[in-house]
């Protein structure tokens, strides 16, 4: 029977890149995916790459910085292996706060209105405060996640490691108190090590019921006039608009907690349209791609599991909410590091799954 040093269970881009990661260190390694590889968080992710203080939770926030400053060498990376483009913009963000955020010291100088219709003439919102958060200041970027994960997908390949897909993992083997490996609706497979990084399904897997759960988001994507009708990611209360590179424009999005319902509902879309609308006029000359929902891995504290369990040979990467596609690069180097018993460079004293009190529910 073959046999794998590592079994990564779930083929988003926090698998992936860490499957990659793992494969540059001499690993052998499985990636088992429940369905499509990339077609579940990571395909809905709108793919803004935020960090800051104004919405990452402190904890996480040194992880944050760090994989930010990391993914232009990530990009291109994953171009090379793969020979794919991937659409990273870092034309910055035009940021409209809350009442909450109003006052935020990191929100820098506020734009004028002339030198917000400098910046982005297609907007209507000159009378609402804005601010300017540029790519070189709180690392804003935005990145097409699909384009992304469909890189991955094939460096990951390039590098040898072996895809499983459309076989759900049931429960990580264990064998004499270790790991022994991975049981699926049809087989097993044989590894030391296994990795669940199953991201909203994580908990669903047996020994040891993780308390992630599935956060609803909807988005609309729309084909916009022109190429160039936006130029920056614009945020505001009620919507956020992302611009890419082939004139798509995402509008998004929400926050529910729906359970595993990956369903649109037309008052959303239409919320989100007129949204869109109402802080670019032009887009009602858009045509509506399409719509989607995806199912964000969450956590009862909001911040992501990883690291060991008290299972030798079992870990776990996953529960990054909405920033598992900035957190992508760094959770793969230090994930890595744990699984092949380097010292980690960070502490993730805070993320460690051993911080749940009952993480033993099939037994």
């Amino acid at each position: 029977m073959k046999s794998w040093d590592v079994i990564v269970i779930g083929g988003g881009i926090i698998g992936l890149s860490l499957s990659i990661e793992l494969r540059k260190q001499g690993a052998s390694v499985l990636v088992i995916e429940r369905g499509e590889p990339g077609r579940e968080a990571s395909h809905a992710a709108g793919g803004m790459l935020v960090d800051s203080t104004l919405e990452t939770p402190v904890a996480l926030q040194t992880l944050a910085t760090a994989s930010a400053r990391m993914y232009p060498e990530f990009v291109y990376e994953l171009q090379v292996e793969s020979g794919m483009k991937v659409d990273l913009r870092d034309q910055g963000t035009i940021f409209f706060p809350s009442p909450a955020h109003a006052s935020h010291p990191d929100l820098g100088t506020q734009l004028l209105p002339s030198a917000l219709a400098e910046l982005e003439p297609a907007l209507l919102r000159s009378d609402d405060p804005a601010f300017y958060l540029p790519a070189f200041y709180l690392k804003e970027r935005s990145v097409d996640p699909r384009a992304l994960v469909a890189a991955a997908l094939q460096a990951a390949k390039r590098h040898g490691v072996d895809i499983s897909s459309g076989d759900e993992v049931t429960k990580v083997n264990v064998s004499n108190g270790t790991v022994s490996g991975a049981t699926t609706t049809k087989t097993s497979f044989s590894a030391a090590k296994v990795v669940n990084c199953a991201g909203a399904w994580s908990g669903q897997i047996a020994p040891h019921a993780f308390p992630t759960r599935p956060v609803k988001g909807q988005m609309l994507c729309l084909a916009a006039p022109s190429h160039d009708l936006l130029k920056h990611v614009i945020r505001a209360p009620e919507i956020y608009l992302i611009p890419r590179s082939d004139g798509r424009i995402l509008a998004g999005t929400t926050v529910e907690e729906a359970g595993f319902d990956k369903r649109t509902d037309l008052a959303t879309m239409q919320r989100l349209h007129h949204a869109a609308i109402a802080t670019v006029p032009e887009l009602r000359n858009a045509r509506i791609l399409e719509d989607w929902a995806g199912l964000r891995p969450g956590t009862p504290d909001g911040l992501p599991i990883l690291g060991a369990t008290a299972t030798p040979g079992y870990y776990v990467a996953t529960g990054h909410f909405r920033d598992g596609i900035l957190l992508a690069p760094i959770t793969a180097k230090v994930m890595a590091q744990v699984i092949t018993e380097q010292n980690c460079q960070y502490n993730l004293d805070s993320f460690s799954p051993l911080r749940f009190p009952t993480p033993d529910l099939f037994r």
